[in-house]
């Protein structure tokens, strides 16, 4: 089965103010939804949050600056893997997502097979 790539972006992470009860709520919809995904047999195992910190090399002169600073709402916040039959039943999945409760994102992309 063809497998798709989540892009989440933004959301909660990234939003000010949120108390710590407020984010902890967040977390388990997160954990809830995987947890279907998985029931679901459509999460692939693997996909992890990543830090807001990091490095970002650019161009033929390998110019390197610090983090990957964009908009927050830009900003990649993990990533996950889960098989669709096609690249429409994978949106349809990530119409779930807890991200975009606070206005992130999911870029779904398919994963191209090895041909080799």
């Amino acid at each position: 089965m063809p497998k798709f790539l989540y892009v989440f972006r933004g959301g909660a992470r990234v939003t000010p103010g949120l108390s710590p009860t407020e984010l902890q709520a967040h977390l388990k919809k997160w954990t809830d939804w995987v947890t279907e995904l998985t029931k679901a047999g459509k999460h692939v195992p693997g996909g992890y949050p990543v830090d807001s910190a990091g490095k970002t090399l650019r161009g033929r002169e390998r110019t390197m600056t610090d983090g990957p600073y964009a908009e927050s709402k830009d900003l990649v916040i993990g990533n996950l893997v889960v098989e669709a039959a096609s690249l429409e039943e994978a949106a349809r999945l990530a119409e779930g997502c807890p991200v975009l409760e606070y206005d992130g994102s999911v870029e779904v992309r398919p994963i191209l097979e090895r041909t080799s």
